[in-house]
């Protein structure tokens, strides 16, 4: 299994993900292997709430627990309708959260998701 982390964040400013781009890319110019990110951002956190649900999140937990399995033993594993957790995976596979394998077995790829959320700036008084 991947051990890798994916990195949600939320109200990030552009210039600090097109930061992290311009860093890999010197090191990639230098020959140097940049460590991997993996990130996807939300612009606040309505838009993250409205993907990662509390029924999503427990989907996350299965797969990551149970390894891969088809869509089918997971919606009997949640004891949830087989199209609700299709459309669930297909929207957690839109935002990397969860893949599938050469068998068409859905997993999730990530040891780790760490969600960072940057608040609003306040208006002046």
């Amino acid at each position: 299994m991947n051990e890798s982390i994916l990195n949600v964040k939320v109200g990030e400013p552009l210039e600090l993900s097109l930061a992290r781009a311009a860093q890999t890319m010197v090191a990639l110019e230098k020959g140097e292997t940049p460590t991997p990110y993996y990130g996807i951002g939300f612009s606040d956190i309505g838009q993250l709430f409205a993907v990662f649900t509390p029924r999503r999140w427990d989907l996350l937990a299965v797969l990551r627990e149970s390894g891969p399995m088809t869509i089918a033993a997971l919606a009997r594993l949640l004891k949830r309708d087989y199209k609700n957790v299709h459309g669930d995976v297909e929207k957690l596979a839109e935002w990397q959260a969860v893949e599938k394998d050469e068998q068409n077995r859905v997993f999730a790829p990530y040891s780790e998701i760490v969600v960072d959320v940057r608040m609003p700036q306040g208006r002046a008084a």
